[in-house]
C-alpha cells in the first residue's frame, strides 16, 4: 500500500461498536445483524437504504470512538424500524413536498424524533447529533410533528452535512445500490425484523424508553389514515369561532382606554372541551370498542393533549357516567344492549362546564336528535356494509339512519383518504 492509497474501512472496529450496541439495547440486537455494511467513500458518515444496507465511510469510521460509533448504528437502523422512508415519501405526496432541501428537513425532522430518548444508559450520544431541545423543540413528538414547526433558514449551513441516506428520508442517493443490488432485504423480511423487535420491546418494556414503547404499540395497531382525519376533523371543530373564548378580566380590553372610568373584559381563548361518546350497544364489536379507546387517545392529542379537558361517555339505549380523561386504556366501557345515542348527547350537553366539541365513535345503528346541538360535533362512523350492500341487524332490509347533516362524519376504518 502506497502513502497515497486510501484506509480500508476498519470493520473490526465498527463490528465491535455494532456489539456494544446490542449489547445494551439488547432489543434492537436483530435489527443491528440484519443490517449489511457497504463500504463507500461517497458517504460523509454512515447511511442506510430502504433495502436495510448501510453505507460507511472509512474515514469516519476511524476518527469514531467506539461508544460513539455504538449510537451511530443504533440512530441507522432506528431510521429504519420507524420506517422514516415510508412516511417522508407519504409527507411529500400529502404536502406537495419536493427537492432536496425538503428531504434535509425530513432527515432532520426524523433524527429529532430518534434521538429524543434513544441515548444514555449505556449508550453514548454521537457528536453533532440533532435533537428537539438544539432546535428549542418540544420533545416526545413525531417526524410530522417536527415537520411542521422549523424551516432551515440559518440551519441550512450548520446541517448541510447531515445524511442519514434514503432509509431516512425516501430520496434517491447516488451510492445507493438501489432494488436489484446485492445482500438488499425483501419487503417481507424487513417485517419480519420490525415484528421481532417490536416483540423483544412489548415483552420486556421497562427496559426500552417511551419512544421505542410506543414505536412497538403502533407496529402492532399501525396507526390508520382515519385517526388523521378524525384529528383534523376535532382540530377544526376547536378551532372554529366561538368555540373556547370567553371574555376574561385578566387582561383589560384595549377598549377601555375610550370608556373612563370602566374596564372591559377581553376576549380570550381557552383550551376546548371536549366530550367523546362511545356507542357500546350489542351491536359494537369487542375489536371497535378497543380502536374507540385508540381514538379516545388520538383525540386528546389533537386538542393539545390537555387529557383534563376530555371526558368520556358510554352509551346504549341509556347514558352511563361521565369519566374525565387520565388513562385511555382505563376508561370502563359499559353497555350491551339497544342503541339510542340521544341519551348520550343529552347527557353530555347537561354537563357543567359545557363541551365545545362532541365526539361521537358508532356504528351508526342510532336515532340521532332532532334539532343541531349547541355544540359541534364530529361522527366517527364504524363500518357496517355487509354483503349486497344491506345492514346486517335483526332485519336484513335494515337501514341505519343517516347521520345529520350538522355533524362532520368520518368513517373509520377507510383506506380512502
Amino acid at each position: 500500500m502506497t502513502a497515497d492509497a486510501p484506509a480500508a474501512l476498519d470493520r473490526d472496529k465498527l463490528f465491535a461498536a455494532r456489539l456494544h450496541a446490542a449489547r445494551v439495547r439488547p432489543y434492537l440486537a436483530t435489527a443491528l445483524f440484519a443490517l449489511h455494511v457497504v463500504e463507500s467513500r461517497q458517504v460523509p458518515t454512515m447511511a442506510v437504504d430502504r433495502h436495510w444496507r448501510c453505507y460507511v465511510s472509512p474515514a469516519f469510521v476511524d476518527r469514531m470512538p467506539v461508544e460513539e460509533l455504538a449510537g451511530v448504528w443504533v440512530h441507522e437502523v432506528s431510521h429504519l424500524l420507524r420506517d422514516h422512508h415510508g412516511r417522508s415519501d407519504r409527507v411529500a405526496r400529502e404536502r406537495g413536498l419536493t427537492g432536496r432541501a425538503e428531504r434535509l428537513r425530513m432527515n432532520i425532522a426524523a433524527d429529532c424524533e430518534i434521538n429524543d430518548d434513544v441515548y444514555g444508559d449505556g449508550l453514548v450520544r454521537p457528536e453533532g447529533a440533532v435533537d428537539p431541545q438544539r432546535l428549542r423543540l418540544p420533545p416526545d413528538e413525531l417526524m410530522e410533528d417536527y415537520l411542521r414547526q422549523f424551516q432551515l433558514g440559518p440551519l441550512l449551513g450548520e446541517l448541510a452535512w447531515l445524511d442519514c441516506g434514503s432509509g431516512a428520508d425516501g430520496l434517491d442517493r447516488e451510492w445507493d445500490l438501489g432494488p436489484d443490488g446485492a445482500h438488499g432485504l425483501s419487503e417481507q423480511q424487513r417485517d419480519a425484523v420490525r415484528f421481532r423487535v417490536a416483540r423483544g420491546i412489548s415483552g420486556r418494556p421497562g427496559n426500552a424508553s417511551k419512544g421505542w414503547r410506543r414505536w412497538a404499540e403502533e407496529v402492532f395497531h399501525p396507526p390508520q389514515p382515519w385517526r388523521e382525519l378524525l384529528g383534523a376533523a376535532v382540530r377544526s371543530a376547536a378551532s372554529a369561532p366561538g368555540v373556547g373564548e370567553d371574555y376574561s378580566y385578566g387582561r383589560p380590553s384595549r377598549r377601555s382606554a375610550g370608556v373612563p372610568g370602566a374596564v372591559l373584559p377581553s376576549l380570550r381563548r381557552r383550551p376546548p372541551r371536549v366530550s367523546v361518546i362511545v356507542d357500546t350497544s350489542g351491536s359494537v364489536s369487542d375489536a371497535e370498542l378497543g380502536s374507540a379507546l385508540l381514538e379516545v387517545a388520538a383525540i386528546a392529542r389533537a386538542v393539545g393533549g390537555r387529557r383534563d379537558l376530555v371526558t368520556v361517555l358510554s352509551c346504549d339505549a341509556a347514558a352511563q357516567a361521565v369519566v374525565p380523561l387520565c388513562r385511555a386504556e382505563s376508561i370502563p366501557l359499559v353497555g350491551g344492549g339497544g342503541t339510542n345515542l340521544r341519551a348520550g348527547f343529552a347527557r353530555a350537553l347537561r354537563a357543567r362546564p359545557r363541551p365545545d366539541v362532541v365526539v361521537v365513535l358508532t356504528d351508526g345503528h342510532t336515532p340521532w336528535p332532532d334539532t343541531r346541538p349547541s355544540c359541534r360535533t364530529v361522527v366517527g362512523l364504524f363500518p357496517r356494509q355487509g354483503a349486497g350492500g344491506s345492514w346486517a341487524e335483526d332485519d336484513p332490509d335494515y337501514v341505519p339512519p343517516t347521520p345529520p347533516e350538522w355533524a362532520r362524519v368520518v368513517a373509520i376504518g377507510s383506506a380512502a383518504p
